[in-house]
């Protein structure tokens, strides 16, 4: 959305894994009809969100073919964003399915929802769920085994050199205006960065904060600073995460650690983000064995990040990556169907 980082909603939102289709009708004298017939019957007419980052786009677009040809579903792909699709959900049961749900900022009237049978939970979109940190380039961690955590990395500002202060190591900051630009600041407050020589940068946007880390491995030099996954960025230069070396504090983070006026921030991990995809209940009681589906198709932050580089660089659109992503990767996704429904997919493509 990507993202997870732009807003408090970047690492909010959260994909629900959905669930689908419900039972299947009985059929009339099962002679009569066909089994493509029945399952059609089944599923029926489905709306699903397309959602308006790259990640949760290239994901509907699986799931347009998936569902259409693998299903016999009749599917519709309608615009989404995480707030006002997951509250027409809940308000209006339309969308019938939203395929990456980043559910940290609507947990709680998501769970009632839930609980209320309006809503189900389905597959976790991302198995890894959403993360965030901050992150070295991964030929410099393979040089330095010894640094392994944020306070291990701080040690070190000779590594990380700012190129604008002279014998300053330098800490990029996540874009202007996005929620993790908070979070960052404040967490080298914590950490006491400032003293131990190091400097935050201001990357100015997302391209800037790429470019920073393209430029870095172009010339194999040291970069320390925000990001998170899954993202294109990741995909194409290899990154490690460094442990924060503190668990989760939620009620410190969410206090103090993610307000512009904090004064005194505290060392602790980012949250990692849920992202499931959600279901409608009418879809749910409606969709048939496509519901199977949409409970089993969960995949790894490493998978997305691959996908999301080739799209990039390749200018592709979502519809585009699905199609190159059920192409090349049948080992991934064919365990999210039968045998029978991953014929009928391939032989689509």
């Amino acid at each position: 959305m990507s993202h997870t980082a732009h807003l408090s909603l970047a690492v909010l939102t959260a994909a629900l894994a959905l669930s689908a289709c419900g039972k299947q009708e009985e059929a009339a004298p099962a002679a009569a009809a066909a089994p493509d017939a029945v399952v059609a019957q089944a599923c029926g007419k489905v709306t699903v969100a397309n959602m308006n980052w790259q990640s949760a786009e290239v994901l509907a677009h699986i799931d347009n073919i998936i569902l259409s040809k693998g299903y016999g579903c009749e599917v519709e792909l309608v615009p989404g964003d995480t707030m006002p699709t997951l509250t027409s959900m809940m308000e209006k049961g339309q969308p019938d399915v939203a395929p990456e749900a980043w559910i940290n900022a609507v947990r709680q009237p998501l769970d009632a929802a839930v609980q209320e049978g309006k809503l189900h939970y389905a597959a976790k979109s991302l198995k890894d769920g959403g993360v965030e940190g901050w992150w070295i380039p991964k030929y410099l961690a393979d040089a330095n085994p010894s640094i392994k955590t944020i306070d291990d990395a701080l040690k070190h500002p000779e590594l990380f050199p700012s190129a604008e202060n002279k014998g300053k190591g330098a800490v990029h900051n996540c874009p202007s205006g996005w929620n993790c630009q908070l979070t960052t600041v404040n967490a080298f407050k914590a950490w006491d960065a400032a003293k131990q020589g190091f400097v935050l940068l201001d990357t100015g946007s997302a391209a800037g904060l790429d470019g920073s880390i393209a430029k870095a491995y172009e010339r194999q030099q040291g970069w320390l600073g925000y990001y998170w996954a899954p993202t294109s960025i990741l995909g194409k230069y290899e990154m490690v995460k460094l442990d924060a070396g503190y668990s989760h504090d939620k009620e410190a983070f969410e206090a103090c650690n993610a307000k512009a006026e904090c004064d005194k921030p505290v060392k602790t991990d980012w949250a990692r983000a849920e992202v499931f995809t959600v279901v409608t209940d009418r879809f749910q009681k409606a969709g048939g064995p496509a519901i199977d589906y949409l409970k089993q198709r969960s995949w790894g932050n490493e998978t997305v990040n691959a996908l999301l580089a080739w799209m990039s660089e390749n200018q592709a659109s979502g519809a585009d990556g699905a199609a190159h992503f059920l192409k090349t990767q049948p080992e991934v996704w064919s365990g999210w169907v039968s045998p029978e429904v991953a014929e009928k997919v391939k032989a689509s493509l």
